[in-house]
Protein backbone atom coordinates (compact mmCIF):
# COMPACT_ATOMS: atom_id res chain seq x y z
CA UNK A 1 0.00 0.00 0.00
CA UNK A 2 0.96 3.42 -0.82
CA UNK A 3 2.35 6.40 1.37
CA UNK A 4 -1.53 7.81 0.73
CA UNK A 5 -3.18 5.34 2.23
CA UNK A 6 -0.72 5.11 5.80
CA UNK A 7 -2.13 6.48 8.85
CA UNK A 8 -0.48 9.37 10.01
CA UNK A 9 2.89 8.97 11.59
CA UNK A 10 4.21 11.38 14.07
CA UNK A 11 7.96 10.58 13.01
CA UNK A 12 6.81 11.19 9.47
CA UNK A 13 4.90 14.47 9.98
CA UNK A 14 7.69 16.44 11.29
CA UNK A 15 6.90 16.37 14.94
CA UNK A 16 10.41 17.43 16.41
CA UNK A 17 10.82 16.01 19.74
CA UNK A 18 13.63 14.68 21.27
CA UNK A 19 12.73 11.13 21.83
CA UNK A 20 15.94 11.33 24.71
CA UNK A 21 14.93 7.50 25.63
CA UNK A 22 16.00 6.51 22.03
CA UNK A 23 19.24 8.92 21.50
CA UNK A 24 20.41 9.05 24.74
CA UNK A 25 19.84 5.40 26.51
CA UNK A 26 22.65 3.44 26.88
CA UNK A 27 20.33 0.28 25.89
CA UNK A 28 20.99 1.45 22.36
CA UNK A 29 25.13 0.78 22.81
CA UNK A 30 25.28 -2.10 25.30
CA UNK A 31 22.39 -4.21 23.85
CA UNK A 32 22.78 -6.51 20.75
CA UNK A 33 19.07 -6.61 19.19
CA UNK A 34 17.32 -9.84 19.82
CA UNK A 35 17.56 -12.88 16.96
CA UNK A 36 14.89 -12.11 14.48
CA UNK A 37 13.38 -16.08 14.79
CA UNK A 38 13.46 -15.49 18.52
CA UNK A 39 10.31 -17.02 19.77
CA UNK A 40 8.08 -14.24 21.70
CA UNK A 41 5.55 -15.39 24.55
CA UNK A 42 2.14 -15.20 24.09
CA UNK A 43 1.48 -11.76 25.34
CA UNK A 44 -2.13 -11.95 28.01
CA UNK A 45 -4.98 -9.83 26.70
CA UNK A 46 -4.88 -6.11 28.21
CA UNK A 47 -7.39 -3.71 29.26
CA UNK A 48 -6.70 -0.72 26.87
CA UNK A 49 -8.41 1.36 30.09
CA UNK A 50 -5.79 0.33 32.36
CA UNK A 51 -3.72 3.27 33.71
CA UNK A 52 0.34 2.74 33.38
CA UNK A 53 1.64 5.80 34.08
CA UNK A 54 0.11 9.16 35.50
CA UNK A 55 1.98 12.47 34.48
CA UNK A 56 1.03 15.57 36.11
CA UNK A 57 -2.08 14.06 37.40
CA UNK A 58 -3.27 13.25 33.71
CA UNK A 59 -3.49 9.32 33.18
CA UNK A 60 -1.57 7.09 30.57
CA UNK A 61 -3.45 3.90 29.26
CA UNK A 62 -2.36 1.13 27.60
CA UNK A 63 -4.20 2.31 24.23
CA UNK A 64 -2.34 5.03 24.67
CA UNK A 65 1.12 3.42 24.81
CA UNK A 66 -0.18 1.11 22.06
CA UNK A 67 -0.80 3.82 19.84
CA UNK A 68 2.97 5.16 21.06
CA UNK A 69 4.50 1.76 19.89
CA UNK A 70 2.82 2.09 16.99
CA UNK A 71 3.28 5.21 15.69
CA UNK A 72 6.96 5.44 16.54
CA UNK A 73 7.65 2.13 15.51
CA UNK A 74 10.55 3.35 13.13
CA UNK A 75 12.76 4.59 15.93
CA UNK A 76 11.61 1.41 18.03
CA UNK A 77 12.86 -0.66 14.96
CA UNK A 78 16.48 -1.23 16.12
CA UNK A 79 15.49 -1.62 19.96
CA UNK A 80 14.87 -5.38 21.46
CA UNK A 81 11.73 -6.94 21.39
CA UNK A 82 11.12 -6.65 25.10
CA UNK A 83 12.82 -3.29 25.72
CA UNK A 84 10.31 -1.62 23.26
CA UNK A 85 7.57 -1.03 25.83
CA UNK A 86 9.60 0.88 28.41
CA UNK A 87 11.17 3.01 25.21
CA UNK A 88 7.39 3.62 24.37
CA UNK A 89 6.80 4.90 27.31
CA UNK A 90 9.41 6.91 27.86
CA UNK A 91 8.91 8.82 24.97
CA UNK A 92 5.04 8.70 25.40
CA UNK A 93 5.90 10.58 28.69
CA UNK A 94 8.71 12.81 27.10
CA UNK A 95 5.98 14.00 24.66
CA UNK A 96 3.33 14.93 26.97
CA UNK A 97 5.40 17.13 29.35
CA UNK A 98 6.74 18.65 26.52
CA UNK A 99 3.19 19.17 24.99
CA UNK A 100 2.28 20.68 28.02
CA UNK A 101 5.27 23.47 28.41
CA UNK A 102 4.35 24.19 24.86
CA UNK A 103 0.51 24.63 25.99
CA UNK A 104 2.63 26.68 28.83
CA UNK A 105 4.03 29.04 26.67
CA UNK A 106 1.18 29.87 24.02
CA UNK A 107 2.60 27.25 21.43
CA UNK A 108 -0.77 26.15 20.72
CA UNK A 109 -1.69 29.66 19.81
CA UNK A 110 0.87 30.10 17.25
CA UNK A 111 -1.06 30.56 13.80
CA UNK A 112 1.21 28.03 11.71
CA UNK A 113 0.64 25.52 14.42
CA UNK A 114 -2.68 25.36 14.34
CA UNK A 115 -2.62 25.13 10.50
CA UNK A 116 -0.47 21.84 11.02
CA UNK A 117 -2.89 20.77 13.51
CA UNK A 118 -5.95 21.34 11.22
CA UNK A 119 -3.89 19.57 8.52
CA UNK A 120 -2.81 16.82 10.54
CA UNK A 121 -6.22 15.92 11.59
CA UNK A 122 -7.34 15.88 8.06
CA UNK A 123 -4.18 13.51 7.20
CA UNK A 124 -5.77 11.09 9.74
CA UNK A 125 -9.16 11.61 9.23
CA UNK A 126 -8.35 10.85 5.54
CA UNK A 127 -6.84 6.97 6.99
CA UNK A 128 -9.79 6.73 9.05
CA UNK A 129 -11.80 6.96 5.60
CA UNK A 130 -9.45 4.90 3.52
CA UNK A 131 -9.25 2.13 6.30
CA UNK A 132 -13.19 2.28 7.29
CA UNK A 133 -14.69 3.29 4.03
CA UNK A 134 -12.13 1.03 1.35
CA UNK A 135 -10.00 -1.37 2.93
CA UNK A 136 -11.99 -2.91 5.40
CA UNK A 137 -15.00 -3.59 2.76
CA UNK A 138 -12.76 -5.36 0.58
CA UNK A 139 -14.38 -8.91 0.26
CA UNK A 140 -12.22 -12.20 -0.16
CA UNK A 141 -15.21 -12.68 -3.59
CA UNK A 142 -13.58 -9.31 -5.22
CA UNK A 143 -10.07 -10.40 -4.70
CA UNK A 144 -10.52 -13.61 -6.23
CA UNK A 145 -12.47 -11.98 -9.02
CA UNK A 146 -9.81 -9.35 -9.34
CA UNK A 147 -6.79 -12.40 -9.70
CA UNK A 148 -8.94 -13.68 -12.07
CA UNK A 149 -9.84 -10.91 -14.43
CA UNK A 150 -5.53 -10.74 -14.96
CA UNK A 151 -5.06 -14.24 -15.17
CA UNK A 152 -7.96 -13.89 -17.98
CA UNK A 153 -6.28 -10.69 -19.57
CA UNK A 154 -2.74 -12.41 -19.48
CA UNK A 155 -2.31 -13.77 -22.70
CA UNK A 156 -0.15 -17.35 -22.36
CA UNK A 157 3.35 -17.24 -22.71
CA UNK A 158 5.81 -19.96 -23.65
CA UNK A 159 8.99 -21.08 -21.56
CA UNK A 160 12.16 -22.84 -22.75
CA UNK A 161 14.53 -25.13 -21.07
CA UNK A 162 17.70 -25.07 -22.48
CA UNK A 163 21.37 -25.31 -22.22
CA UNK A 164 24.18 -23.76 -23.59
CA UNK A 165 28.54 -23.32 -24.12
CA UNK A 166 29.90 -20.59 -23.94
CA UNK A 167 33.24 -19.82 -25.65
CA UNK A 168 35.21 -16.63 -26.64
CA UNK A 169 35.55 -16.88 -30.87
CA UNK A 170 33.41 -18.26 -33.59
CA UNK A 171 36.16 -20.82 -34.28
CA UNK A 172 35.81 -22.43 -30.73
CA UNK A 173 31.91 -22.46 -31.56
CA UNK A 174 32.28 -24.27 -35.02
CA UNK A 175 34.68 -26.71 -33.38
CA UNK A 176 32.20 -27.51 -30.57
CA UNK A 177 29.12 -27.89 -33.54
CA UNK A 178 31.41 -30.40 -35.44
CA UNK A 179 31.51 -32.88 -32.38
CA UNK A 180 27.90 -32.50 -31.34
CA UNK A 181 27.48 -33.43 -35.20
CA UNK A 182 29.61 -36.15 -34.73
CA UNK A 183 27.58 -37.98 -31.67
CA UNK A 184 29.36 -35.78 -28.64
CA UNK A 185 27.17 -35.41 -25.49
CA UNK A 186 26.35 -32.10 -25.51
CA UNK A 187 26.40 -32.00 -21.17
CA UNK A 188 30.31 -33.18 -20.79
CA UNK A 189 31.49 -30.60 -23.97
CA UNK A 190 29.79 -28.07 -21.67
CA UNK A 191 31.72 -29.11 -18.46
CA UNK A 192 34.71 -28.94 -20.49
CA UNK A 193 34.94 -25.99 -22.68
CA UNK A 194 31.90 -23.39 -21.44
CA UNK A 195 33.33 -20.23 -19.42
CA UNK A 196 29.74 -20.42 -18.46
CA UNK A 197 31.15 -20.61 -14.21
CA UNK A 198 27.75 -21.33 -13.58
CA UNK A 199 27.63 -24.17 -16.46
CA UNK A 200 30.76 -25.82 -15.69
CA UNK A 201 29.14 -28.48 -13.49
CA UNK A 202 25.60 -28.32 -15.01
CA UNK A 203 26.30 -29.14 -18.48
CA UNK A 204 25.40 -25.83 -19.00
CA UNK A 205 21.98 -25.91 -17.58
CA UNK A 206 20.01 -22.53 -17.58
CA UNK A 207 16.75 -23.73 -16.65
CA UNK A 208 13.25 -22.50 -17.54
CA UNK A 209 13.27 -18.93 -18.93
CA UNK A 210 10.52 -17.13 -20.47
CA UNK A 211 10.87 -14.24 -23.46
CA UNK A 212 13.12 -11.51 -22.84
CA UNK A 213 14.34 -13.00 -19.94
CA UNK A 214 17.98 -13.50 -22.07
CA UNK A 215 19.73 -10.98 -24.41
CA UNK A 216 18.04 -10.67 -27.56
CA UNK A 217 20.62 -12.66 -29.84
CA UNK A 218 20.11 -15.66 -26.96
CA UNK A 219 16.32 -15.05 -26.81
CA UNK A 220 15.64 -15.44 -30.20
CA UNK A 221 18.09 -18.48 -31.40
CA UNK A 222 16.32 -20.12 -28.50
CA UNK A 223 12.97 -20.16 -29.23
CA UNK A 224 13.67 -20.96 -32.57
CA UNK A 225 14.53 -24.28 -32.00
CA UNK A 226 13.11 -27.72 -32.03
CA UNK A 227 12.92 -29.58 -28.81
CA UNK A 228 16.11 -31.55 -28.30
CA UNK A 229 17.85 -29.64 -31.08
CA UNK A 230 21.25 -27.17 -31.15
CA UNK A 231 22.14 -24.46 -33.02
CA UNK A 232 24.13 -25.54 -36.48
CA UNK A 233 25.48 -21.87 -36.21
CA UNK A 234 27.30 -20.29 -33.40
CA UNK A 235 25.01 -17.69 -32.04
CA UNK A 236 26.90 -14.39 -31.02
CA UNK A 237 25.99 -11.84 -27.80
CA UNK A 238 27.70 -9.63 -25.42
CA UNK A 239 28.91 -12.14 -23.93
CA UNK A 240 30.85 -14.15 -26.47
CA UNK A 241 30.08 -17.16 -28.74
CA UNK A 242 26.96 -19.71 -27.75
CA UNK A 243 26.04 -22.92 -28.72
CA UNK A 244 22.43 -23.45 -27.69
CA UNK A 245 20.12 -27.21 -26.95
CA UNK A 246 16.92 -26.60 -26.64
CA UNK A 247 15.60 -29.25 -23.88
CA UNK A 248 12.00 -28.87 -23.76
CA UNK A 249 9.19 -26.35 -23.98
CA UNK A 250 6.22 -25.45 -22.29
CA UNK A 251 3.35 -22.91 -21.41
CA UNK A 252 4.05 -20.99 -18.11
CA UNK A 253 1.82 -21.67 -15.60
CA UNK A 254 -0.09 -18.55 -13.87
CA UNK A 255 1.19 -18.05 -10.35
CA UNK A 256 -1.14 -19.47 -7.63
CA UNK A 257 -3.62 -17.68 -6.29
CA UNK A 258 -2.16 -17.64 -2.33
CA UNK A 259 1.30 -16.77 -3.88
CA UNK A 260 -0.32 -13.28 -5.33
CA UNK A 261 -3.30 -12.58 -3.21
CA UNK A 262 -2.08 -9.65 -1.06
CA UNK A 263 -1.07 -8.19 -4.46
CA UNK A 264 -4.58 -8.87 -6.40
CA UNK A 265 -5.92 -7.41 -2.63
CA UNK A 266 -3.87 -4.12 -3.12
CA UNK A 267 -5.32 -3.55 -6.47
CA UNK A 268 -9.00 -3.66 -5.49
CA UNK A 269 -8.44 -1.26 -2.57
CA UNK A 270 -6.47 1.33 -5.15
CA UNK A 271 -9.33 0.56 -7.58
CA UNK A 272 -11.58 1.31 -4.83
CA UNK A 273 -9.46 4.29 -3.56
CA UNK A 274 -9.66 6.13 -6.80
CA UNK A 275 -13.03 5.27 -7.76
CA UNK A 276 -14.29 6.62 -3.91
CA UNK A 277 -11.90 10.13 -4.94
CA UNK A 278 -13.06 10.40 -8.40
CA UNK A 279 -17.17 10.26 -6.47
CA UNK A 280 -16.45 12.76 -3.89
CA UNK A 281 -14.34 14.87 -6.37
CA UNK A 282 -17.00 14.72 -8.59
CA UNK A 283 -19.31 16.81 -5.85
CA UNK A 284 -16.82 18.80 -4.62
CA UNK A 285 -16.35 22.78 -5.65
CA UNK A 286 -12.75 23.03 -6.25
CA UNK A 287 -11.54 26.31 -7.57
CA UNK A 288 -8.01 27.01 -8.41
CA UNK A 289 -7.00 30.67 -9.90
CA UNK A 290 -3.35 29.99 -10.98
CA UNK A 291 -4.20 28.35 -14.42
CA UNK A 292 -0.73 26.88 -14.62
CA UNK A 293 -1.11 25.15 -11.36
CA UNK A 294 -5.10 23.97 -12.37
CA UNK A 295 -3.58 22.72 -16.02
CA UNK A 296 -1.05 20.59 -13.78
CA UNK A 297 -3.22 19.66 -11.24
CA UNK A 298 -5.90 18.32 -14.30
CA UNK A 299 -2.89 16.41 -16.22
CA UNK A 300 -1.61 14.85 -13.27
CA UNK A 301 -4.96 13.55 -11.76
CA UNK A 302 -6.39 12.24 -15.50
CA UNK A 303 -3.44 10.07 -15.44
CA UNK A 304 -4.62 8.14 -12.00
Amino acid sequence: MSLLFRRASLASLGLAFGLSALSLSPLMAQTAPAPADAAAPAAAPVDPNTVVATINGQPLTEADLVLAEGELSQQFAQLPAEQRRAAALSAAIEIRVMAAQAVTTGLDKDPDFQRRMAFLQQRALHGEMVEKGVVDKVTDAEVRARYDQEIANTPPTNEVHARHILVKTKEEAEAIIKQLDGGADFQKLANEHTSDPSGKTSGGDLGWFGPGQMVPEFDKAAFALEVGKYTEQPVQSQFGWHVIKLEDKRTKQPPAFDDVKDQAKQAVIRDKYFALVKSLRGGAKVEIPDANLKKAVETLESAK
